[in-house]
């Protein structure tokens, strides 16, 4: 029994016209090698599993083939070409990086460079997932990468080209790999097929091509799988089994129920769904992407991007036809916001019907109205509902004002006797202050009752016998505003405020305050009798003695007994006015001083030859 070979390692491709779907690079590389223009180090990037390595290892082969082809390609049968396919080369060398990323594999590497080959004319160095070596490995291998010997050529493969350094990049000739299409896929896999004489549909093949995402390996491993499991034969029913995929079928079931707002259907529809063992998310995910379908269908320009079975092509492009736009786009976000929200579900199956719940009523929800090349949605309403309208106010002249206004006078002198009224108007000319409470009268408060009564015939003894409470307010603001009839703000006096100042400075020291030394330095000068400037030396104590202002205020307004006291903080550099203050000396400061006083310290220091640790 011959030993298996998985379909990607046994036909890996050995030349460069049998790489699949990267004719932009492969096509570069022969024409480099029939005009002898190589580049001494390249770097392949690209996804997984499209070819990088095997390109690597196709060139390695063909500079050193000993009779190559008109077009570039090895002979692939000359001993250079043999030995190399068997894996004997002496030529060839290859490191795999994420697991010898280290200085001592990268100086290792570097020694082996400067042996000239025995055999052929190029040594090559392929290095694997280059972007996991190591910062260091990287800087040693700098110098050697830029100016290798003549015969040493570099080819680093990578899939992540943005971890490598810039210094690597500038040194090498990138080549981006692309992701191998459908079409080539399918293609690829029907040949190995053929030559492994196993019956495959196309529809099989498109959906592994579909499931590999753009990956020549995975999509031959996936094949090797399900040759296995069908023992030599795939159709499109089995596939689907086996990758755990949802048929396009359910979601044009789905698709039906919801345009027929039958939700028994698609909550039994569900049901059988969940029976065979599929995932809520994985249901959520597959029809967003038939929806996404349906809405690539719509436009005539963006069908190439349409990824789908060719046999379901006309039946997506049928379904298309008898759906809106908005309804597509609203379905999409209803989806996209239930399989965000997927994972934080608890009942995740109740999840699901919810979502499918809006699906079946989003018609019935929302009505769709298209003005001019707008899309508007309108939420529907069961029926007309009454809405308040606020009476419109008809225009009046300032005549009509005035005669208001005196009507409404005499209406107050009917309902409240002989008390006197004062209208607005009298207010706003005598003081505006007193309009910001919006009452239109003012009506004065009866006498109290041990003073006689006031008759109508005696309207002078009414008004000077009764204080209204306005003036009440004035008298209260004119005596401080306090309300309590204090009397006047005392006046400023240098010795009081110096006073205040330091009982300030006392609490400030007992918080263990910082701002308390700008305090002590502060020189306080009076202004008037209300204001006093604290001059400081510079801006940073100003900004502490600026910290405390409002804690100082109150305090100040309080010891000094005036409510309408102001300070304000300045920066003066003079230091002749200010206070001296005893400043800490250091020990070396100390020892400086006694020397200055003391010659014969700084003398018996020298001839003892000590040494002073400060």
């Amino acid at each position: 029994m011959d030993k298996f070979i998985v379909s990607a390692r046994k036909y890996r491709p050995q030349t460069f016209d049998t790489v699949v779907g990267q004719s932009h690079i492969t096509t570069t590389l022969k024409n480099a090698i029939r005009h002898q223009q190589l580049a001494h180090a390249f770097l392949f990037c690209g996804p997984r599993g499209v070819g990088k390595t095997t390109c690597a290892r196709i060139l390695a082969k063909t500079i050193n083939c000993e009779k190559p082809t008109k077009d570039g390609e090895a002979c692939d049968k000359c001993q250079s070409c043999q030995s190399f396919n068997d894996g004997a080369s002496m030529n060839y060398f290859e490191l795999d990086a994420a697991s010898n990323n280290s200085v001592d594999n990268i100086r290792d590497l570097v020694d082996q460079v400067r042996f000239v080959p025995q055999t052929g004319k190029y040594k090559v160095y392929v290095i694997d997932e280059v972007h996991m070596l190591s910062s260091s490995a990287f800087n040693a291998f700098l110098k050697t990468l830029e100016e290798p010997p003549s015969y040493a050529i570099f080819i680093l493969a990578t899939t992540e080209k943005h971890k490598i350094l810039p210094t690597i990049l500038s040194r090498c000739q990138i080549f981006d790999f692309k992701r191998i299409t459908i079409n080539d896929t399918v293609h690829h896999l029907g040949e190995i097929c053929g030559k492994e004489e196993i019956k495959a549909e196309k529809a099989a093949l498109q959906i592994i091509a579909q499931k590999s995402e753009g990956c020549m390996r995975d999509a031959l491993s996936i094949l090797d799988k399900i040759v296995s499991f069908t023992n030599g034969e795939l159709n499109y029913t089995n596939t689907l089994e086996h990758l755990n995929i949802l048929d396009a079928d359910l979601y044009f079931k789905l698709l039906s129920y919801m345009q027929q707002q039958d939700l028994a259907g698609a909550m039994l529809l569900y049901d059988d769904i969940n029976r065979k063992g599929f995932e809520g998310d994985l249901v959520i995910n597959g029809f967003a992407e038939f929806i996404r379908n349906l809405l690539v269908c719509k436009d005539e320009k963006s069908a190439n991007l349409l990824e789908v079975v060719e046999s379901f092509r006309d039946k997506y492009v049928a379904a298309a036809k008898g759906v809106s736009f908005p309804f597509l786009i609203s379905t999409l976000n209803i989806l996209n916001e239930a399989e965000i929200n997927y994972k934080a579900a608890r009942n995740k199956r109740l999840h699901v019907e919810l979502a499918l719940i809006k699906l079946c009523y989003l018609q019935q929800a929302l009505q769709i109205t298209a003005e001019g090349n707008t899309v508007i949605k309108k939420k529907l309403i069961e029926g007309a509902q009454a809405f308040r309208v606020s009476p419109i106010k008809l225009y009046s002249s300032p005549q009509s004002k005035i005669r208001n206004q005196k009507s409404e006078t005499e209406t107050q002198k009917k309902e409240y006797g002989n008390l006197p009224v004062k209208p607005i108007a009298s207010l706003e000319k005598n003081d505006p202050e007193e309009h910001k409470t919006g009452a239109k009268l003012i009506i004065d408060a009866p006498a109290a009752s041990n003073q006689q009564p006031v008759t109508p015939s005696d309207p002078a003894r009414a008004g000077s016998n009764k204080l209204s409470a306005l003036d009440k307010i004035r008298k209260q603001i004119k005596g401080n505003g306090s309300g309590n009839g204090d009397s006047t703000n005392k006046p400023l006096q240098y010795e009081e405020l110096i006073k205040a100042w330091a009982d300030y400075i006392v609490l400030l020291k007992q918080k263990r305050n910082p701002a308390a030394q700008p305090f002590e330095l502060a020189l306080l000068r009076i202004k008037d009798e209300n204001s006093f400037e604290a001059v400081t030396a510079n801006n940073i104590e100003q900004k502490f003695v600026e910290q405390e202002r409002n804690h100082l205020f109150h305090f100040l307004q309080e010891k000094l007994h005036n409510r309408i006291l102001q300070f304000t903080v300045l920066v003066e550099e003079k230091s002749s006015d200010r206070p001296a203050i005893e400043l800490t000396l250091t020990a070396k400061e100390q020892f400086q001083k006694m020397t200055e006083e003391f010659p014969l310290i700084k003398e018996l220091k020298d001839r003892l030859r000590l040494e002073l640790d400060y």
